[in-house]
């Protein structure tokens, strides 16, 4: 099995003729973690899009290879069913559709792709529940409207279960930590370390260095401009806590 995970090689990408991403390179293996910083305005959201088969981006160059195929002629379901998820950073709100509908619908798509069949009613009550029980969601917020009415930790705890139920290969992490109070996020973090594996990896966009400490990433990067300007390890949030990305700016 070829250890690379993603792969994305000089990508260049618009959005109305303004250039967004620059030459963007980056590798990820299985069982990694990686973390990606940068001032607003810096492409970090537009990465993540990209990743997930928004088509409101222009690819002018480049290649991203995910499990060793060309994600960027993949529609988003078939990324999706490749294992790659996105938490959002704005999650949306589906009317009429409960939580548990949802996630059981999200749960038999990704077995039926991987030719298995749905899980009994009584197994996958058990399991929503025990996941549930990590974040801290009562059985109650479970027949809720997706995402109707909740407050943004709310939201940010409901992406996080369908993470926890789907155990994609890639989870993408769009500012998951921004609107948690101290407590919030130590129960994301704890649902999020618990999908760690040799076989699954973790990109992470964030601001905050709480969040870093929580999940401990093997690699951050520094995206300034479109373009990753540093790579390091933990220390590297220590240096943009001191000193912002300041530091950094001679390598754009």
């Amino acid at each position: 099995m070829n250890n690379t995970l993603l792969k994305i090689k000089n990508l260049n990408v618009e959005i109305e003729g303004n250039k967004i991403l620059r030459n963007l390179n980056l590798e990820i293996n299985r069982g990694e973690v990686h973390a990606i910083m940068g001032p607003n305005g810096s492409g970090k959201s537009t990465l993540s899009n990209i990743l997930a088969g928004n088509d409101g981006y222009n690819i002018t160059s480049g290649s991203i290879e995910f499990c060793d195929k060309n994600l960027i002629n993949l529609p988003p379901n078939e990324r999706s069913n490749l294992g790659l998820f996105l938490a959002f950073q704005y999650p949306i709100e589906i009317p009429g559709v409960s939580i548990m509908n949802f996630l059981k619908t999200i749960s038999e798509c990704n077995r039926k792709t991987k030719g298995l069949e749905p899980l009994k009613p009584s197994d996958f009550l058990k399991l929503v529940k025990e996941k549930a029980k990590i974040l801290g969601i009562e059985d109650d917020e479970l027949k809720r409207q997706f995402n109707v009415g909740f407050s943004g930790g709310e939201k940010k705890r409901n992406e996080a279960l369908q993470l926890l139920i789907l155990d994609p290969v890639l989870s993408v992490l769009d500012e998951t930590d921004s609107g948690l109070d101290v407590d919030a996020l130590n129960v994301v973090s704890e649902g999020i370390n618990g999908i760690k594996s040799n076989e699954n990896s973790l990109l992470v966009i964030t601001h905050y260095k709480k969040m870093l400490e929580k999940i401990q990433p093997n690699k951050i990067h520094i995206l300034i401009n479109g373009k990753i300007v540093f790579t390091g390890g933990t220390e590297v949030a220590d240096l943009i806590e001191k000193n912002g990305f300041e530091g950094f700016q001679d390598n754009v």
